[in-house]
Formats: C-alpha cells, sequence, structure tokens
C-alpha cells in the first residue's frame, strides 16, 4: 500500500515533466470517464455532460460515461480498462488505487472554495430520533438505511465515528438494515420508509434541496461528522503520458485560464456538476491519507473485538505506517 504513495507522486510528475521524447502509446481515440452512482444516472447525465462535451474538445477525442449500479462498478471498469478517469469519494479512491491501477490526481473543491464536506445521519423532520444519542440507545425498534460499502460519506465515515468509536454496529442497534445511495437513503428517510440513513451535506443541501425541495423538507440532521476532503479524480495509472499530461492540463486550466467569458463559462458549468464545483486543485494518493487511517483503525477495533491477535498486530502496523506518511505530507496540506 506505501508503495501506492510514492507512485502517484512519479506519476503526477512524470505527466507534467515528460514530453514527445517518452516512447509510450498515443494518446487513446476515446476515453471513458466513470461517474459513481450517488443519484440517478439521467441526473447525473445532465450534471456531468456539459463539462464531458468541454473535456473531449479540449483533448480531440470523444468522452464516454461510464454508468454502473454501485461504486464496485466504476471500480471494477477501471481495474479491467473500460475506465479511463473517474469522479470516486475518497473511500472508493483507496480501491480504485490499490485494486484497480488509479491514480489520484486532482481534487474537486466546491463554488465557494470549501474543500471539504460532512457526513450525516438523518431522520424525518417529524420523527422522536433526534442525535446521535438516540441512535445509540440500540433499542432495536427503528429502521436504518446505509450507504453503499464503498461510499465515503455513507459508510465509512459513519462506520468510524458512530459504530466503531462507540464499540457498535448498526445491526446492534436496527432492526432492519437496508443500503442505498445518498439520493436513495434521502428519499426513504423524507418518504418514511426507513427512520435513520446516511447521507452527506452535498447530496441534503446542495442537491435535493434544489431538485427537490418538498422532500428535503421532511429531513432532519441528526448527526454531523467532522470535515472530510472533497472527492478525488482518478485516472488509470496505464494511461500514456501524452494522454496524462492532456487531461492534466484541461482539469487545472478548466474555469481558471482565458478571458472573463471563457472562465465565466466554466465556472458556471462547474457550479451545476454534482453539489456544485469550482475550479480543479492538483493532488495526489496521499488524499486518501484520512481516510485509510480511519479504516485501519476500524480494522484493529474488530480485530480487538474479535481477540484476533495477529490483525491487532497488522493493523497496528499499518497505522504506524500511515502516521509515519502523515509526518512527511501532512503539513503540506497532503
Amino acid at each position: 500500500m506505501f508503495k501506492t504513495f510514492t507512485a502517484a507522486a512519479t506519476g503526477v510528475a512524470t505527466a507534467l515533466a515528460l514530453g514527445a521524447s517518452v516512447a509510450q502509446a498515443e494518446m487513446p481515440k476515446e476515453i471513458n470517464f466513470g461517474i459513481i452512482s450517488t443519484e440517478s444516472t439521467s441526473a447525473l447525465e445532465s450534471s456531468f455532460g456539459p463539462f464531458l462535451d468541454d473535456m473531449g474538445k479540449s483533448l480531440g477525442v470523444k468522452v464516454n460515461t461510464f454508468f454502473a449500479s454501485d461504486y464496485a462498478g466504476v471500480i471494477e471498469g477501471m481495474r479491467f480498462g473500460k475506465v479511463d478517469v473517474a469522479w470516486f469519494g475518497n473511500k472508493s479512491a483507496i480501491q480504485a488505487v490499490d485494486r484497480a491501477g488509479g491514480e489520484v490526481f486532482a481534487q474537486t473543491i466546491k463554488d465557494d472554495g470549501s474543500k471539504g464536506y460532512y457526513s450525516l445521519l438523518i431522520a424525518h423532520k417529524d420523527s422522536k430520533i433526534n442525535s446521535l444519542e438516540d441512535v445509540l440507545a440500540c433499542d432495536k425498534t427503528a429502521t436504518f438505511g446505509n450507504g453503499d460499502p464503498n461510499s465515503t460519506s455513507g459508510f465509512a465515515i459513519p462506520g468510524y465515528y458512530v459504530w466503531a468509536l462507540n464499540n457498535k454496529e448498526p445491526e446492534d442497534c436496527f432492526a432492519r438494515v437496508t443500503n442505498s445511495n445518498h439520493e436513495g437513503n434521502a428519499m426513504a428517510v423524507a418518504n418514511g420508509k426507513v427512520d435513520v440513513a446516511t447521507n452527506n451535506t452535498e447530496s441534503i443541501y446542495a442537491r435535493l434541496a434544489k431538485t427537490n425541495p418538498e422532500a428535503a423538507a421532511n429531513i432532519k440532521e441528526i448527526w454531523r461528522s467532522p470535515m472530510i476532503p472533497s472527492d478525488p479524480m482518478v485516472w488509470r495509472r496505464e494511461l500514456a503520458d501524452e494522454a496524462k499530461q492532456k487531461i492534466y492540463y484541461f482539469f487545472m486550466q478548466y474555469g481558471r485560464f482565458g478571458d472573463m467569458d471563457k472562465v465565466k463559462r466554466e465556472r458556471d458549468i462547474l457550479a451545476n456538476v454534482s453539489d456544485g464545483w469550482g475550479p480543479f486543485l492538483a493532488s495526489s494518493n496521499a488524499q486518501l491519507l484520512d481516510v485509510r487511517q480511519i479504516e485501519a483503525f476500524k480494522a484493529k477495533v474488530k480485530a480487538e473485538n474479535a481477540g484476533d491477535m495477529e490483525a491487532v498486530k497488522a493493523a497496528d502496523a499499518e497505522l504506524a505506517k500511515l502516521q509515519a506518511y502523515a509526518g512527511v505530507v501532512g503539513a503540506a496540506g497532503y
């Protein structure tokens, strides 16, 4: 795993420094862009369409959208060369880096300039459940909508802060546990199909409040996490250097360089992508460090509860490795 961090830095440096003298494959004729299933495919197509059209014009190749029914489908798409570039959450990006040959190269930010968002627990506005303490009463009378297992805000973050730190699992507290994406969980709560669900500030306050204000009005926030770093953009490590250079330049200049009309047009497009984006920031696999530490801590807690001392030692070794790396990159903000 540790090698993937240095691989990311090397990959980005290579993409910027190497020129035509490097004998590698040419720019592919088409680029497949993977989009994680945070909401319906039609909504995502509408949201990303203008941005990907501009990407295709800039690269001089056709850019195709790649959708799957869950996050794992996009990860597998990258693993088998069917996805070249993708928008992931931090947890799903870890899987893309470790299992699918991906590298983080850019980070999204919000159109207001903020660099993060928050995981939520939500309930119906008329529910008697009003706090994390109410959830952790664990009387097993309520139902719970968990997120996609590869979702950062829908699964990993509440899995750590809500469950691992309190030595609980959802099944300890609820009569029934289901899994869905952010949109599905929000609508399930709004319509009274589940009592509590995971979600995030982007989905509830930036998307649902605009697309379905009646549903949003039926939802209340009952818990909020510490800030999560904004989502990474990931490319397939095996892409040609020429392709990486062009893709990287497109992302870094978009909504940032050019005359006022060009910048305004591109910022308007970004503001309508997902929950509302601003110009991209440079990034690397080091962006995933915080979520890796959370996952390692969860593994340690699980091993301790099971009395598996070998697994505890492995988790401790992973945490030590991650903490050492944080000492190198943390001060620079990753």
